[in-house]
């Protein structure tokens, strides 16, 4: 099926608390990891809160990036949506975790739009759309069947 782009979202365990609490450091990290993934940085916001912990979100041409940490936990969350075949959003995450120093992390990758049916995509340039060209199998259910 034909999707639009990938959204990552990934968890990071053991983090060092003075990385997950340096408000600078956690804002060039996003953009670096944006960088990494292939990205076009449009701008960010982010906000330290007191007594610690950072959230962070990058704007990007082809979606969004963001962190939020609990340093008193060593732990992280981020996300990555990214649409097209230039962008590569596991990339980013990855990134993110080699900068936090996590001890694990895990990464879960959601295609978007897969539920797009032939007949919503017909006529539309994949390009111009900036959608992927790839495509992923999707199995379809219902609340309250097996």
């Amino acid at each position: 099926m034909s999707h639009v782009g990938v959204h990552c979202i990934m968890e990071l365990y053991g983090c060092p608390l003075e990385l997950l609490d340096d408000h600078a450091f956690i804002q060039r990290s996003l953009k670096d990891a944006a960088e990494k993934a292939g990205a076009t940085w449009l701008g960010q916001a982010s906000h330290r809160f007191e007594p610690q912990g950072v959230t962070a979100l990058g704007l990007l041409a082809e979606s969004h990036i963001t962190v939020h940490t609990w340093p008193e936990l060593g732990y992280a969350a981020a996300d990555c949506f990214t649409c097209g075949d230039h962008t590569i959003a596991e990339e980013a995450c990855r990134h993110l975790a080699r900068q936090l120093r996590a001890e694990r992390s895990e990464i879960v990758r959601i295609p978007r739009a897969l539920g797009l049916k032939p007949a919503e995509v017909e006529g539309v340039d994949p390009v111009e759309a900036h959608m992927c060209s790839h495509t992923v199998e999707v199995e379809q259910f219902a609340m309250g069947q097996g």
